[in-house]
């Protein structure tokens, strides 16, 4: 692959003499050549990464290499950066917990960031039950414990996900992950009790009631309702497509889990913490679920992550059911409040819904000026916005190697964009709610560039 042109850093942004500042605390200049050989070395192929650059320094919306190259950052750490890389107050307030302790074990010597994280968190979920909070380490954590407590709270052992959904990578996350290639492949069998109910799709030609005909016949086919514990749903899916639930969708599996005892667990691993305009993509339904996991931007860039519930429901484990070593690590709280009061005091709720609009109207405009760019569909929540790009048309086949075409021409060009889908042929948008109206211009006008040459490349 090329490398990527070197772009001279902003007015105001940092420049690189910081970056010579990080590297002169590490003894080797490092090449991205040489990491990636040594990477292959060291590193399982499994683990795979998007981009062949190594970062060295970033802030806010803005990445540099470590050769120096700069990028526009319209990733986000996959969606945990909704306050930018090293804000200054998230930053601040890790450190200075670091300066008193940084691990204890919530369970051996407690400690009040985390009794105040919770409170926190009670007080955004919505609904007005009292709710208790528990705080783990990674969104997969969060969502197996989600279903633990779900399963302790109705003494049921089934879970219903939908097709299109991703909830984890450990086993039963990976059960209720609705995606083969490349999660769940050739590591079956899965947990039992795990069921697939139809997502909701205009691509798929399903409607909201073609879904809920088809949980009804999963209720009378292989999930008796009275044995299952929870139904789990992404409000908006991540990496199925960036696709929101239809409201009336969420509402209608209100009441069925009314009906039926069943917990509704809302998934906002990565849709959370202002992403789509609201502290929970669930808010814009009126929908109130009985569980909400939570990870990515709730801590700033820190390993952090939660499930909120009503409380009780959250009680129904026994004392020592719950917990873990790491979670709810203290720097990682303070971080986590930090962010919180940052996306209060700068209204990054209202600046996500701004964002929002203006990046599907600038794909909006893109996409009408030449037919060959062949962008299916421009949706999303907020600033959780993804553009869909299919063959032509007439089929509306899903163009997966056009958009990896565009992916790698953007990273040439300096922008960092990240797939999404079941066949990976849409690009989906995470820029920090932080960056500047400058950097989200130049990120589009990049993004412009590299859809022209991707499809030129294609011909």
């Amino acid at each position: 692959m090329a490398s990527t042109a070197k772009r001279a850093p902003r007015k105001g942004a940092k420049k690189t003499p910081q970056i010579a500042i990080v590297e002169e605390a590490v003894p080797v200049k490092y090449t991205n050549a040489d990491l990636v050989a040594r990477r292959e070395a060291a590193v399982p192929r499994g683990v795979a990464s998007a981009a062949p650059v190594y970062a060295s320094y970033a802030e806010n919306a803005e990445l540099w290499d470590v050769e120096g190259n700069r990028y526009i950052d319209f990733v986000g750490g996959i969606g945990v950066l909704n306050t930018g890389h090293r804000h200054p107050g998230v930053i601040a307030a890790a450190k200075a917990q670091e300066d008193h302790y940084t691990h204890t074990s919530f369970q051996v010597v407690p400690y009040a960031p985390y009794v105040e994280l919770a409170e926190k968190l009670n007080a955004l979920a919505p609904g007005d039950a009292p709710k208790k909070t528990l705080l783990v380490t990674t969104g997969a954590e969060a969502v197996e414990n989600a279903v633990k407590i779900a399963r302790a709270a109705t003494g049921r052992p089934g879970v219903i996900a939908f097709t299109g959904a991703y909830h984890g990578r450990t086993l039963l996350t990976l059960g209720m992950t609705g995606k083969v290639s490349p999660y769940k492949k050739g590591v079956g069998p899965f947990p039992a009790d795990v069921f697939r109910a139809p997502f909701p799709n205009v691509r798929d030609g399903i409607t909201v009631q073609d879904a809920l005909t088809g949980l009804q016949n999963l209720f009378l086919t292989d999930a008796d309702p009275a044995r299952i514990a929870a139904i789990i749903i992404e409000p908006v899916l991540g990496e199925g497509g960036y696709t929101p639930v239809p409201f009336e969708m969420l509402t209608a599996l209100r009441d069925i889990c009314d009906e039926h005892g069943i917990m509704l667990i809302a998934d906002e691993v990565q849709a959370g913490f202002g992403r789509t305009g609201k502290w929970f993509a669930i808010e814009h339904s009126g929908v109130v679920p009985d569980l909400i996991t939570v990870a990515k931007s709730m801590a700033g860039g820190y390993p952090l992550a939660g499930v909120i519930g009503r409380a009780d429901v959250m009680d129904a484990m026994d004392p020592g059911g719950l917990g873990g070593t790491y979670g709810g690590n203290p720097v990682a709280c303070a971080a986590a409040l930090a962010a919180i009061t940052v996306i209060e005091d700068e209204d990054l709720l209202a600046k996500s819904i701004a964002m929002g609009d203006k990046l599907k109207a600038r794909f909006a405009e893109i996409g009408a000026r030449a037919a060959p760019y062949r962008m299916w569909d421009i949706r999303g929540l907020g600033a959780m916005v993804a553009v869909e790009f299919v063959t032509d048309f007439e089929s509306i086949a899903a163009d997966g190697a056009l958009t990896k075409r565009i992916i790698a021409q953007a990273l040439k060009r300096g922008l960092l964009l990240l797939s999404c889908g079941m066949q990976g042929n849409a690009i989906r948008v995470m820029v920090p709610l932080t960056a500047s109206e400058e950097i989200v211009d130049e990120g589009l006008a990049i993004f412009e560039e590299a859809l022209s040459a991707a499809v030129a490349e294609g011909k």
